[in-house]
């Protein structure tokens, strides 16, 4: 999972249980270590009230022998007294002289083996060097803590006559346990219930910063060019939040003044390519009117005996073209604004069927998937687009030697489908994006209107009009158009 691809909301909303488990890991650690510390303390301090009651005791036996306190007679003074010792204050003791050889031991370990149990050069330098005179050492024996510690046991005028060592070892249960009772609670009371707690906040926190945001950016979404585009109002938010919605609204008003201009500039434009076009197309009758006038003013002859023949022709002529002014005229009025839709329930395969046989090519083939298909259309609309479509075909058909033209009506879905197959020249790839342009046309006649007036026609049910086309082997358009 990508973290930086996350929403903001997501991220502010995970950030926040990393906090509380490092935070949580934390306070474990710190607990683990405090109960550690207090354990080592404990210990050493549990060690010093022994050694110190166990050399009061060996004083006290020292001040009642009958021996002469002396490093030699140390085993004899302690050979028995030395269990007794062990066994009140439950602590193996060892003796050594000065120089750290081993004079007697509690344990019975020291007496049945042949290893060297003498104190190392290192104890010795500590025990001397120390203020107290005392040296501590640590070791681990079968995986468990020993702590060992050594001092000088002293005779009545204070003077060091051996070394007494205690090994004790490190019984850390009851602080184990204390520990696992303490993290068990710590879990159980606190750290669920923090967790819990800051999912809530975490939520709660991401929503509240993140709301002006999603606002902003659900208005950002929706802002298109052309259309009415709201502001965002958003009170009691950070400086940042505030700077990112001042900019939204100033690119608004913008926008805005920009749609406005944009549209005027397209009003302009589209009425400047109309008007060159209505020109253009005026002007193709009006240059054979203009000749055929100036033709009857030079050589009409009022005597000639076939003068009423001649203006007859004229006449015919003149009308001819005033039919194609009107022929544009119509056009153009078609095109700029579409008569209503009346919509009825009709049997499209009829309707196309119908529309299909005014053409009297012989190449024509019409078919239909049923004798039925009831949709909601204008007639007249429909017709317009079947007769516009064959049309076209037939002039792509009319220097083919072995012309076809198919007709097909299917239902698919909620839909009608119209296809116009012809296997004509077809369109060229330059000329492939054109089609559906106003006023693009490849025939030498006509003013381009058909199909981007039918295109209308078919985009106002929410329908669609497509084709496929591929030179000298012919194109096929494909119209869908909705059953209700």
């Amino acid at each position: 999972m990508n973290f930086s691809k996350l929403s903001l909301k997501i991220r502010i909303f995970l950030s926040m249980l990393p906090l509380v488990i490092i935070a949580t890991l934390l306070i474990v650690g710190l607990a683990n270590y405090q109960y550690r510390e207090q354990a080592r303390e404990y210990h050493i301090k549990r060690l010093l009230r022994k050694e110190n009651t166990i050399k009061a005791t060996i004083e006290n036996e020292l001040d009642r022998t009958t021996y002469v306190v002396e490093t030699k007679d140390l085993p004899k003074i302690f050979k028995n007294q030395i269990y007794n010792i062990r066994d009140i204050h439950r602590l193996d003791i060892e003796i050594y002289d000065l120089k750290g050889k081993l004079l007697t031991s509690s344990s019975p370990t020291f007496i049945n083996d042949d290893t060297n149990y003498d104190l190392s050069k290192k104890i010795i330098e500590g025990i001397e060097n120390s203020i107290d005179h005392r040296y501590l050492e640590n070791r681990i024996i079968k995986d468990e803590k020993v702590q060992d510690s050594y001092t000088y046991i002293i005779d009545k005028k204070f003077k060091p006559i051996g070394i007494l060592g205690l090994p004790y070892l490190q019984d850390n249960t009851e602080q184990n346990n204390e520990l696992t009772e303490f993290l068990n609670r710590l879990i159980t009371y606190a750290f669920l219930p923090i967790v819990l707690f800051a999912i809530a906040i975490g939520y709660w926190l991401s929503r509240y910063i993140t709301k002006s945001i999603k606002e902003v950016s659900d208005k950002i979404s929706k802002t298109a060019l052309g259309s009415r585009n709201e502001k965002v109002e958003v009170a009691n938010t950070s400086k940042e939040i505030s700077t990112l919605v001042n900019a939204y609204n100033s690119m608004v008003d913008k926008l805005e003044e920009s749609a406005i201009k944009l549209a005027k500039s397209e009003r302009e434009e589209a009425w400047r390519e109309m008007a060159k076009q209505v020109a253009h197309e005026i002007k193709n009758p009006l240059t054979p009117m203009r000749l055929t006038v100036q033709s009857f003013q030079r050589k009409f002859d009022p005597l000639d005996p076939n003068s009423k023949e001649k203006l007859n022709d004229y006449s015919k002529t003149l009308i001819d073209q005033i039919d194609t002014l009107t022929t544009i005229a119509s056009a153009f009025s078609n095109f700029a604004q579409m008569p209503k839709q009346q919509k009825v329930a009709l049997n499209v395969v009829e309707v196309v069927k119908h529309a299909s046989e005014i053409f009297n090519e012989n190449y024509i083939e019409f078919n239909a998937s049923n004798n039925k298909i009831i949709a909601q259309l204008d007639k007249t609309q429909l017709i317009r687009i079947v007769t516009n479509l064959v049309k076209n075909a037939t002039q792509a058909l009319a220097e083919k030697e072995n012309p076809i033209l198919n007709i097909t009506v299917s239902e698919q879905e909620k839909s009608v489908l119209i296809i116009v197959k012809d296997n004509g020249k077809g369109i060229e790839e330059e000329h492939i994006n054109q089609v559906f342009e106003p006023k693009f046309t490849t025939k030498s006649s006509g003013m381009g209107l058909g199909l981007p007036m039918i295109k209308n026609i078919i985009e106002a049910y929410n329908g669609t009009i497509t084709f496929t086309s591929e030179i000298g082997k012919g194109t096929t358009f494909t119209v869908t158009l909705p059953l209700e």
